[in-house]
């Protein structure tokens, strides 16, 4: 078994080092191979948005994708504008927590890129 990371966007274990990259096979998700072997554990590693960007705490994101809420008849729109995001801390799956006007949500950052 290889000791390279699991990928960040979909999580699957099959990647493979391509120059001073891993890239996966999955998603086509690629990161820096440099940065990979710096981190610890996934705790330590940045929020990534759909086009690579670090996010923090306080940012201004927009979805890419109409979101469907979970047991409900709402339906986030693409191109909504999500103001102050919290990245919280050990959160799974759902690594952004948002208030908007339809009410206060967990999103993955994999739907949404910085404004």
């Amino acid at each position: 078994m290889s000791n390279l990371p699991a990928c960040p966007q979909c999580t699957l274990e099959n990647t493979y080092p391509d120059g001073d990259n891993l890239v996966c096979p999955d998603c086509g998700f690629e990161w820096p191979l440099v940065a990979a072997a710096g981190e610890g554990d996934a705790a330590d590693s940045p929020v990534l948005d759909a086009n690579g960007n670090p996010l923090a705490s306080g940012d201004t994101v927009i979805l890419i994708k109409d979101l469907k809420v979970k047991g409900s008849s709402i339906v986030l729109k693409k191109g909504i504008k999500i103001k102050g995001i919290h990245l919280p801390e050990g959160a799974g799956d759902h690594e952004v927590d948002c208030k908007i006007d339809q009410g206060a949500f967990m999103l993955k950052a994999e739907f949404m890129k910085k404004a």
